[in-house]
């Protein structure tokens, strides 16, 4: 499948989930999935730190401030299998990276050793805000 065709579905799932359908239908919420299920032999699980960890490696391509810092992951659920289930959100409905960021998150904390499924979820409610950020975050912001 081309990179072009995968975006595309992509872009059409995400303005679902923020209810832009044409004909103004129920939306679905936006998910993106990496990993695989683990094995009965795969005993040790990661971390929370681990995956926050993960988590810091993806960033906002517009203002380059990692998603934890930003205040952009509402939650993270670790299931006893090792599958992990994340609530995020993006700085507004029309984020230009709205379609790429929770496929990112999924699949850094997917190449985790330890992690099974992971699920990244947007979520809309609460609305992202700037008192969400670290203070770090709002550091760098203040730089720009």
């Amino acid at each position: 499948m081309s990179e072009e065709k995968i975006f595309d579905e992509n872009e059409t799932q995400l303005l679902s989930a923020m209810g832009l359908e044409e004909d103004g239908a129920m939306t679905k919420d936006y998910v993106a999935y990496a990993g695989k299920k683990l094995t009965t032999d795969d005993k040790a699980r990661a971390s929370r730190e681990q995956i926050i960890e993960a988590l810091r490696t993806v960033s906002d391509p517009e203002i380059m401030i990692n998603i934890w810092d930003m205040g952009l992951v509402y939650k993270i659920v670790q299931e006893d299998d090792g599958d992990i289930k994340i609530d995020m959100t993006v700085t507004a409905p029309t984020c230009p990276v709205a379609g790429i960021l929770p496929q990112q998150a999924a699949d850094a904390v997917a190449a985790l050793s330890g992690v099974g499924i992971v699920e990244v979820k947007i979520v809309w409610e609460p609305a992202w805000s700037f008192e969400n950020m670290t203070d770090e975050a709002k550091a760098m912001i203040e730089l720009f």
